[in-house]
């Protein structure tokens, strides 16, 4: 077997860093309360969750040869071929991402962006007409990551290579196909990588008031999930309007007489 290096540092950092950060959202929205402290947490971490993609996007662009977009099989003819190939036992090999993989890729992506969109925008006060749009978009993204994986799985067992591991060495079994292996790890983009995630990470805890569970961001301040004193305060307004209805009949009444 023959291993060659495919995949750089900071696409495999992505690769976990992804992983992570969905794994946590999602379980929070599915596990808390919205009314609890603990919600605001999953929007906060779906929020570093769209910087993370956005810096996949550019490193889409400008990364090396098998992090790049350019290098992703999204032939439509292709992925029919792959899975009918996996059907009928086909060794054919890929040396970046295969036609499932790549497409599975953009389909996460753009799903984790409207995720992202449609959070923001029940923030600011569409929750009803958006919050089934955002959970299925969630049960989408999960549907696909157990396909993923089930994928690798089957991949793996099938022709005993350990494409499994290739997000954690970034090498894979070339033996079959013809492969130009990248010349460098990219670790000063790897440590870049890391030190936007950290200081996203800052800046929006530094931006939280835990409170009253309020982010300030760029000039706007958005509710993350409900204000617990919300309810007392529309209590205290109604009231008020009540006492006021009272207050217009009396006088009202006294007028008369």
């Amino acid at each position: 077997m023959r291993s060659t290096l495919v995949y750089d540092l900071p696409t495999r950092l992505f690769h976990w860093l992804f992983a992570g950060l969905f794994v946590l959202s999602f379980s929070l929205a599915k596990t808390v309360d919205d009314e609890t402290i603990q919600f605001s947490f999953h929007m906060l971490s779906g929020f570093v969750l769209a910087i993370l993609v956005l810096w996949r996007i550019m490193w889409g662009v400008i990364g090396s040869r098998y992090a790049k977009f350019a290098g992703f099989d999204l032939n439509i003819f292709n992925l029919k071929n792959y899975f009918l190939g996996i059907l009928s036992g086909s060794n054919k090999r890929w040396p970046g991402h295969n036609p499932a993989s790549s497409w599975a890729a953009i389909i996460m992506f753009s799903l984790v962006l409207g995720l992202v969109v449609s959070g923001y925008f029940m923030t600011t006060g569409y929750k009803e007409s958006i919050e089934e749009i955002h959970e299925f978009m969630a049960n989408a993204f999960v549907i696909l990551v157990i396909a993923h994986v089930t994928g690798i799985i089957f991949h793996s067992l099938r022709h005993k290579d350990r494409i499994a591991l290739s997000m954690l060495d970034g090498k894979k079994d070339t033996s079959n196909v013809a492969v130009t292996p990248i010349n460098s790890e990219r670790l000063f983009a790897a440590i870049l990588l890391l030190a936007l995630i950290i200081s996203s990470v800052y800046y929006l805890a530094s931006h939280f008031n835990s409170e009253n569970r309020t982010l300030s961001m760029f000039g706007k301040t958005l509710q993350l999930g409900e204000n617990e004193h919300e309810s007392d305060i529309e209590d205290i307004l109604q009231n008020q309007n009540t006492d006021d209805v009272h207050n217009n009949k009396k006088h009202y009444k006294e007028d008369q007489d």
